[in-house]
């Protein structure tokens, strides 16, 4: 299989990836919207004239990007809710061209679950992302090319997806496993959607944006950043060569969203604006997509198991 390349690289910014891009008409999602990568990721959106619905727990929080860009608008979502999700569905009306599975949360120092006892970054980054795609599929398949892009992470290198425990309930609770689990899940996801959904003209990809300094990295400690080269032993913040700004660190993610570079690719994931290897994943392995990752037996098996619990 070839890769899919772009002429960005790792510096690029959103805005310069959709330089010279017409989004006039096309409605857009972009879930986390209000905070970090997301901000960057709907003002590059908006500012190539797409139509932004930012979801979001707290719609106050988006303001700013509302009164920054007239067509932007901010709705409810709490992704750890799936009535929120149903209720978010249920009032979307007109077509999607654009669903960016951009919210997250990462490493929560102890084991919480959601109302279906799905463990919470799974439940978050996966489950409710899984419930609004499923939720929205009649809008996606109304637009001309409907995309999908999933925010994961690198960390999907480091854990497959525990089928027999994927919630912790008999195996220790480990914060940065059950994030990798959950990015995983990601890559997943979009693998799943393309294998059922291709054939009705929507597309799905993922993608690591890289490491940045956001809202999501609140749950490290100090000395998970110290040995990261993230902050020094005062409790400052440093940036490494390898971090990139959140403008640098959404590119990617809004290539795989509105980019006519991608038209026709799908059930990929890319970082640094190209299509990454597939590798096997292990604990010194820095780049690519894991087998696990784009195993399409798991990506089936992951998606009838999400769907006994929105449906």
């Amino acid at each position: 299989m070839t890769l899919t390349t772009t002429p960005f690289g790792m510096r690029a910014t959103a805005a310069e990836v959709l330089n010279g891009v017409d989004l006039g008409g096309r409605r857009m999602i972009v879930t986390g919207g209000s905070s970090g990568l997301g901000v960057e990721t709907v003002r590059a959106l908006a500012g190539a004239g797409a139509q932004v619905t930012v979801a979001t727990r707290n719609p106050a929080d988006a303001e700013p990007l509302v009164k920054e860009f007239p067509g932007t608008r901010a709705v409810a979502l709490d992704l750890a809710d799936l009535a929120s999700v149903r209720a978010f569905c249920d009032a979307w009306s007109g077509p999607v061209d654009g669903l960016v599975a951009n919210a997250g949360v990462m490493m929560l120092p102890t084991r919480e679950v959601n109302a279906q006892g799905w463990e919470m970054q799974l439940a978050i980054n996966y489950l409710g992302h899984f419930a609004l795609a499923v939720g929205l599929r009649t809008a996606l398949q109304a637009a001309e090319k409907p995309r999908v892009a999933v925010v994961s992470s690198g960390a999907q290198l480091r854990a497959g997806f525990d089928f027999d425990d994927p919630q912790f309930e008999r195996r220790p609770y480990d914060p940065f496993v059950a994030y990798a689990q959950s990015k995983t899940a990601d890559v997943l996801l979009a693998v799943g959607i393309s294998r059922r959904w291709a054939e009705h003209g929507i597309a799905a990809n993922a993608c690591a944006p890289g490491w940045i300094h956001t809202n999501l990295t609140r749950h490290l400690d100090a000395a998970t950043m110290r040995a990261f080269g993230a902050m020094d032993a005062d409790g400052n913040l440093l940036t490494p060569d390898y971090y990139k700004t959140p403008a640098q660190g959404a590119a990617t993610t809004v290539l795989l969203a509105a980019s006519p570079l991608l038209d026709g690719v799908t059930g990929r994931y890319f970082e640094d604006n190209q299509e990454s290897e597939v590798v096997d994943g292990g604990p010194d392995v820095m780049a690519g997509v894991a087998k696990w990752s784009v195993d399409p037996a798991a990506a089936d098996r992951l998606w009838d198991l999400a769907l006994t619990v929105v449906s």
